[in-house]
């Protein structure tokens, strides 16, 4: 993971939470996510770590089903810390939907924790992104544009979470990669202003917008719903998933070599 996203009381934080959990159960990917992969953390940004695990193919088939999610929501030297973990059959699912969460945590740039089989699958969960991350991207930013609706005044976070999503979703139905660095993307699609949003984001993770401020930026990132609406009628991806034979073959090499 690229140095300078953390600091090293919080990088020494994450690795303690990491090895606590990793005794709990076996993760193929462990990735940061929240404002710290968004390109807009404050310093008191919580470190979000969503993460996808492999339980024992013996429990699987046995009468004690596994876990299917592991949460952790606690406070660690002062760090909040929100993990949450699923199991890999139902990510696998999951990405094969369209679902941008999970295609993140294999996709991300920011993994602080890996495995060799993650390799191997990540070639094959490019393969498998289709237009249906549309559906996912829209829903997510169109919540958070409701969310900034509901406070009184709106708070710089909800905004930037509607740009990061609705931004994300167009580039990769655009050019089938995945970028969730709002800062990578917002020059690109012409959102250059939004810097001025981050710049407030950073200063505090419940910093509130002047009413005036609020309403000028509502209107201006309903524009990034027109960006995604335009790169999913633009998009080279299928339609469909494609690979879903090689990512369950894949998927029943990794759980007999856990039986």
């Amino acid at each position: 993971m690229k140095d300078g996203v953390l600091t090293p009381v919080q990088r020494a934080v994450m690795e303690r939470v990491i090895a606590d959990e990793e005794r709990h159960r076996r993760h193929l990917v462990i990735a940061l996510s929240g404002a710290h992969a968004y390109g807009f953390p404050s310093p008191d940004s919580d470190l979000d770590l969503k993460a996808i695990h492999i339980d024992p193919t013996e429990q699987l088939l046995g009468l004690s089903a596994g876990a299917p999610h592991a949460d952790r929501m606690e406070i660690v030297e002062g760090i909040e810390i929100d993990y949450t973990s699923n199991e890999l059959r139902p990510v696998l699912h999951g990405i094969l939907q369209g679902n941008g969460n999970y295609i993140e945590r294999v996709l991300g740039a920011l993994l602080p924790f890996t495995t060799p089989e993650l390799s191997a699958l990540k070639p094959l969960v490019k393969r498998a992104l289709s237009r249906r991350v549309f559906r996912h991207y829209l829903g997510f930013a169109t919540s958070q544009l409701k969310a900034f609706h509901t406070e009184n005044p709106g708070s710089a976070k909800k905004l930037l979470y509607v740009l990061r999503t609705a931004l994300t979703g167009a580039h990769a139905l655009r050019t089938g990669e995945i970028v969730a660095d709002l800062r990578e993307l917002i020059d690109e699609y012409g959102f250059p202003e939004a810097r001025e949003l981050i710049d407030a984001k950073r200063a505090g993770e419940r910093v509130l917008l002047p009413g005036a401020v609020g309403e000028r930026w509502a209107g201006e990132v309903s524009r990034a719903f027109s960006v995604l609406e335009e790169a999913h009628k633009a998009s080279k991806l299928p339609a469909e998933p494609e690979g879903e034979a090689d990512i369950e073959a894949w998927l029943l090499a990794e759980r007999r070599k856990r039986l």
